[in-house]
């Protein structure tokens, strides 16, 4: 596997609105603080809240992280840059997420992972010039008998073939909000 560099030395902080918002301290400061021993500890959940309030997580956020947790910013980078979670840049609204394991590949992952290349005009790790797909390899979804699989968001995809996965990505509404597992009754979930 190749070593992905990037100059982080040259990583610029914004000024202006805080990312970590008061809101948002108070959260952790309610619900994770007398949950773990140490500030440190409070890193993951932090950077949680930062990822899904606003799909990645900026060096801007990194810093706030950092001071609210009274750690140094490199200690939060690294956390960061650690899992594969985390989103150091901006990602598309839709995450499509192929997986890549054996039995996924025997059964055509490598063909969806195409097809969507193509149809994207994308690579492995890209997204699209409108910033609506971002297309990754995962290993493994846990979906073996139902492969190829992949999720999109958050939603799992199965049996997947290139009629389907055509279907699925030109049927997803503009607002990824609205985007919800078709397999549940959700009038019945909530």
């Amino acid at each position: 596997m190749a070593w992905i560099v990037e100059d982080r030395r040259a990583a610029k902080v914004a000024a202006g609105q805080p990312l970590l918002t008061e809101p948002m301290k108070q959260r952790l400061r309610e619900k994770y603080f007398p949950r773990y021993p140490t500030r440190r500890a409070v890193t993951l959940p932090a950077l949680h809240l930062i990822q899904h309030t606003y799909g990645w997580i900026p060096m801007q956020a990194i810093q706030e992280v950092a001071e609210f947790l009274e750690l140094a910013p490199a200690e939060v980078l690294d956390t960061a840059s650690f899992y594969e979670e985390y989103w150091l840049k901006p990602k598309g609204k839709y995450l499509i997420q192929v997986c890549r394991s054996l039995a996924c590949e025997l059964c055509g992952s490598e063909t969806i992972t195409e097809h969507i290349r193509r149809k994207l005009n994308i690579d492995i790790g890209q997204t699209t010039e409108d910033r609506r797909f971002t297309l990754v390899e995962l290993e493994c979804l846990g979906s073996c008998g139902t492969a190829p699989a992949a999720l999109i968001n958050q939603v799992l995809h199965e049996n997947l073939t290139v009629e389907k996965i055509d279907k699925i990505l030109d049927s997803l509404p503009d607002d990824p909000h609205d985007y919800r597992d078709p397999t549940i009754d959700w009038d019945q979930a909530e």
